[in-house]
């Protein structure tokens, strides 16, 4: 049934992009802008109520690395605020460059976290059931995050 869908929609509307949970469609609009819909057409995990492709951790994690991942990631945010309110104040280009910079290297730093933790669980969970294919997904993890 999806594959008869995607097929139908393929014929149908160009340009389509297909991502994991769908199709995105994009539509030329009379201003001339773009609009795009995704469609959704199911996932891998069988929820039907997500449209992505959402998966849980099998060990959450504590109350107090959920708030030091937060407050980590607010800082962020307020770093990305400063540059944006720099750019509304027509600031100068270099000091605009340095909190770029500084945000990159919170956001690295944030990500290198999430590796870890998940190295430490969800790989070790995964090995322990017998499936090596996580080194595979962890190894192409490694290389989107560098």
């Amino acid at each position: 049934m999806i594959k008869a869908v995607r097929n139908f929609l393929a014929a149908l509307i160009l340009p389509l992009t297909n991502t994991p949970y769908g199709y995105i469609i994009t539509k030329n609009t009379p201003a001339g802008y773009s609009a795009k819909q995704v469609i959704f057409l199911g996932n891998t995990n069988n929820n039907e109520s997500c449209p992505c492709c959402c998966r849980h951790k099998a060990t959450p994690r504590s109350d107090e690395a959920q708030r030091q991942l937060q407050s980590r990631l607010n800082r962020i945010i307020g770093q990305l605020n400063g540059i944006k309110k720099m750019i509304e104040d027509n600031r100068y280009c270099g000091d605009i460059l340095i909190q770029t910079a500084a945000a990159e290297s919170a956001l690295k730093s944030f990500g290198y976290i999430i590796l870890q933790d998940h190295m430490h669980s969800c790989v070790v969970e995964e090995i322990r059931q017998g499936n090596s294919a996580v080194v595979d997904e962890t190894v192409e993890l490694i290389k989107k995050l560098k």
